[in-house]
């Protein structure tokens, strides 16, 4: 359940001005050259995933949809395009009235993606789709990095919690969207209060380092938190000398104790110690959570240590090394002038270095063998083969202006693990390597 459900008020900004100017310089011209309004397709993609990356992760796309919904030129916004003169009137006076009136087909998050993947299909007027294109490339490379990071910690971690802990790592508006992209990505819960009220994430927390120095001595701290919280509490035990922390712990908590932290030390025996610790003081049911700079190749490394839960932060908000996933957002295909019946025109750019992009509207299929992997990403702009029907990845999204694909965020993360199961065994290996599969183009 998050805010809305609860009633509670939830800011909508307008998200007009969370753009590149040339958006607005490219209308006006346009605007005055009689080519605004020619039916145009732009498409979301990216020539590769991060090196190393063996599969990316659609998220955002919730995100995408609230922002065009609240694309607005209201007063305020119009008035600083007027103040710093950075369009004319008449195309002020076209921003007023501006919303996004085409439709959107996009993979549904939680989906998996490759090189060359239509990841989003915007159409409409050139004019209309234009606008949108910082917006959506800011929140969909923003949220696939994270999403995509968190999804190799979680295979990485097995059957064991991830906790996202990144809010103190990252801006406070980036820390909300990480949160909700972890946790489409296989987190279970976040400690950022905002990610809990915005969009119904589970939240946890009790207490730092600072609350134990707080007080006379280890036990008076770890009394007070017990009796504040309860015994099914998590005690953080590395404050002084980790073996004492414990014992006092069990003492004060009794067997009951929920769960002792490990922030730093070398986890790896540090948690064998503490399990063989518990375990003497006959509390076999207490949790061991560790934390301290994890990336999914330390979570890996921890494999065999017998560790409950992982807390993460500074790796899974930068996107563990790969805060970006180079998305953009082309122009593939437009009409030769503004008569609704005019017919499309495939269009692409040809430059050098890799820059190139394949025109044409195009649809996306996933190709599986005989035992239902998948073998290859298949996209064309032609008909889709019979054989692919009923494969294909693009679903609605926004039709005639209206979003009409709403879900609860569970749907996609649930998403998200049934399209990692349908890959082959080697997308989850941390090892480098090129893309899970291949990109065919037909």
């Amino acid at each position: 359940m998050n805010a809305a459900d609860l009633g509670l008020p939830v800011d909508v900004p307008s998200t007009a001005l969370f753009t590149d100017q040339y958006e607005l310089t490219m209308l006006q011209a346009a605007l005055r050259g009689g080519t605004a309004d020619r039916r145009s397709v732009f498409e979301v993609f990216t020539r590769r995933l991060p090196e190393g990356r063996r599969y990316g992760v659609v998220a955002g796309t919730g995100r995408v949809l609230d922002a065009v919904e609240n694309f607005r030129f209201d007063a305020g916004v119009l008035g600083f395009l007027r103040e710093r003169g950075i369009v004319d009137e008449p195309t002020l006076a076209w921003l007023a009235d501006y919303r996004f009136g085409g439709d959107i087909w996009g993979y549904p998050e939680g989906e998996v993606y490759f090189p060359g993947s239509p990841i989003l299909r915007v159409e409409g007027s050139f004019a209309e789709c234009v606008l949108l294109e910082t917006v959506v490339l800011s929140i969909l490379n923003h949220d696939s990095a994270i999403a995509a990071a968190a999804s190799r910690m979680s295979a990485a971690a097995g059957d064991r919690r991830l906790i996202e802990m990144g809010a103190r790592r990252t801006h406070e508006l980036s820390a909300v969207a990480a949160a909700r992209a972890a946790y489409v990505g296989g987190f279970s819960s976040t400690s950022d209060l905002a990610a809990g009220f915005r969009y119904g994430i589970p939240t946890v927390g009790t207490s730092a380092h600072a609350f134990t120095l707080l007080h006379d001595t280890e036990r008076d701290a770890f009394r007070a938190q017990v009796e504040s919280l309860g015994r099914g509490t998590t005690l953080l035990v590395d404050t002084y000398d980790v073996a004492e922390a414990v014992r006092t712990a069990v003492e004060v908590a009794g067997p009951e104790l929920g769960a002792v932290r490990i922030d730093s030390g070398d986890l790896l025996l540090v948690a064998h110690r503490v399990r063989q610790q518990l375990d003497e003081l006959g509390a076999r049911d207490t949790k061991i959570v560790v934390t301290s700079d994890l990336d999914e190749y330390a979570i890996a490394s921890l494999a065999a240590a017998p560790v409950d839960a992982y807390g993460v932060g500074t790796q899974l908000v930068t996107g563990s090394g790969h805060p970006t996933c180079s998305m953009v957002y082309k122009l593939v295909a437009r009409a030769e002038s503004a008569d609704p019946r005019a017919p499309l025109h495939s269009v692409a750019k040809k430059s050098l270095g890799g820059k190139a992009s394949v025109g044409g509207r195009k649809w996306a299929a996933r190709r599986v063998d005989a035992d239902g992997v998948a073998e290859a990403e298949v996209v064309g702009t032609g008909p889709v083969p019979a054989a692919l029907a009923d494969r294909q990845l693009l679903v609605e999204l926004v039709k005639g202006g209206d979003v009409v694909a709403r879900e609860p965020l569970d749907a996609a993360r649930e998403r998200h693990l049934a399209a990692l199961a349908g890959l082959p065994m080697s997308a989850i290996q941390l090892s480098r390597g090129e893309a899970v599969i291949p990109t065919e183009y037909v």
